[in-house]
């Protein structure tokens, strides 16, 4: 069984603005709210520009016209984020991958993003795929002060 810890979650629900670039703007949030570790939960909204890395394609593709946000989904983290995104255009015709900068909100975009209190998401390079991966550490919880001991409760 693969090792995992668990967290409360705290979440913050935001609303994008016409010309936002999405992925600019959950970045600068992260830093702005220096998230250790968070997650998408969900988004909606709409794009005019979809900028995309596709599997195993080692630049962007950009499409243009308009299109519906059907799926955001990933890691935020001051240390590095991870983020995936689906669009449909007017035919239902939908493509995904690797969010990249400009992508750019035609109405609007709204996102529910949770923060997981208790964690710490890093990249760290994988052995085997060579690549800045995922590792979950517990957030450090600071040290008491020395010789401060918690008072015992009275009988």
């Amino acid at each position: 069984m693969v090792p995992a810890l668990a967290s409360p979650m705290r979440t913050y629900a935001l609303r994008l603005r016409p010309g936002d670039d999405l992925r600019q703007q959950l970045l600068a949030f992260t830093e702005q709210h220096q998230i250790r570790a968070g997650a998408m939960v969900t988004c909606v909204g709409s794009l005019t520009t979809a900028t995309l890395r596709l599997a195993n394609q080692a630049g962007p593709t950009v499409y243009k016209g308009y299109f519906e946000i059907v799926s955001l989904v990933g890691t935020l983290a001051v240390g590095g984020s991870h983020l995936h995104l689906a669009v449909a255009d007017s035919t239902g015709r939908t493509i995904g991958g690797h969010l990249l900068d400009g992508n750019i909100i035609y109405t609007t975009a709204e996102l529910v993003v949770g923060v997981l209190e208790e964690l710490d998401f890093r990249r760290e390079t994988d052995p085997v795929s060579t690549y800045k991966e995922l590792v979950v550490y517990p957030l450090a919880k600071p040290a008491a002060p020395a010789g401060k001991t918690k008072p015992k409760a009275q009988k």
